[in-house]
């Protein structure tokens, strides 16, 4: 909510920035506060302050301060870090969907665009060669890992997704120059990562390595000019299930797979199409059946 209201500030009248960046500045102080108090703060009329909360999407003052609530607050530990223990479900269906879009907006301004090129090209080259790419993840991670070779393989690439952290060792020891090895991580502290991370690069395999900046992984990954791809993001996976963080960790795989598949051999797009043909008649098959 606070990144949609950041990135339309360019777009609003003069007076309603003053509003914007008074919401901006204490979020939490806005969420509370009477209107009087907003408007002589923002130097701005109260009808100024109404309009702008329904200039960024809000049915009104109300409905706009009850949202802003839900975002400073701390919301319910392990549960979800935007909903509060007495939401109506209209509420949840809000405000778990602005949680969501918002971290998918500030990801769109902070990517870095330069290492997704460097991971782009990595990719389409093993996949050229016929070289492995090994996508490695444990815990939820190990669900991306496994939506990954799913998109990767159809692209007739090796892809393989592995979450078991003996078997992780095993592959990155079979590892070579010309692989790649995908490492996906929201803490970046996983030690079967760490470990699997460090023997891939010492066998000369590229790691892409998909995590949070700062962390253990990302370090492994800037050792020897490997690859990082940054995602990084308020969710504190020590108190809430990281859906956020999954998310974004599944468009940052969208993004690698539609760029890959651009770059490689134009014989690849028939071989896609004839897979959506044979899965079609295999559906009307089964219907059929039924």
């Amino acid at each position: 909510m606070l990144d949609r209201i950041r990135a339309s500030i360019p777009a609003l009248p003069p007076a309603e920035q003053r509003v914007a960046k008074l919401v901006l500045a204490d979020p939490r102080a806005f969420a509370s506060l009477p209107v009087v108090d907003l408007a002589e703060r923002s130097h701005v009329s109260k009808p100024t302050v109404v309009r702008f909360c329904r200039s960024v999407g809000y049915d009104g003052l109300t409905d706009f301060k009850r949202k802003l609530a839900g975002v400073v607050n701390e919301g319910v530990p392990f549960v979800h870090r935007s909903v509060d223990e007495d939401d109506k479900s209209s509420d949840i269906v809000v405000k778990v969907i602005d949680n969501a879009v918002s971290a998918f907006l500030k990801y769109r301004n902070d990517a870095a665009t330069g290492a997704f090129e460097r991971a782009i090209a990595a990719l389409t080259e093993a996949g050229r060669h016929g070289r492995r790419i090994e996508f490695y993840g444990v815990g939820n991670s190990g669900i991306v890992a496994q939506d990954a070779q799913h998109k990767f393989f159809r692209l007739g690439v090796r892809a393989t997704a592995v979450s078991d952290g003996h078997v992780q060792v095993m592959s990155a020891t079979m590892l070579a120059p010309g692989d790649c090895a995908v490492i996906i991580s929201n803490s970046g502290h996983s030690r079967d990562l760490l470990d699997a991370a460090e023997i891939a690069r010492k066998k000369g395999a590229t790691l892409i390595v998909i995590t949070a900046s700062g962390s253990p992984l990302a370090q492994v990954a800037l050792t020897g000019n490997h690859i990082l791809l940054a995602v990084d993001h308020p969710e504190d996976y020590d108190r809430y299930s990281p859906m956020v963080s999954r998310l974004l960790h599944l468009m940052v795989i969208d993004i690698l797979t539609t760029a890959v598949a651009l770059r490689l051999p134009g014989e690849l797009r028939p071989m896609l199409q004839e897979i959506k043909k044979n899965l079609r008649a295999k559906r009307y098959t089964r219907a059929d059946a039924d």
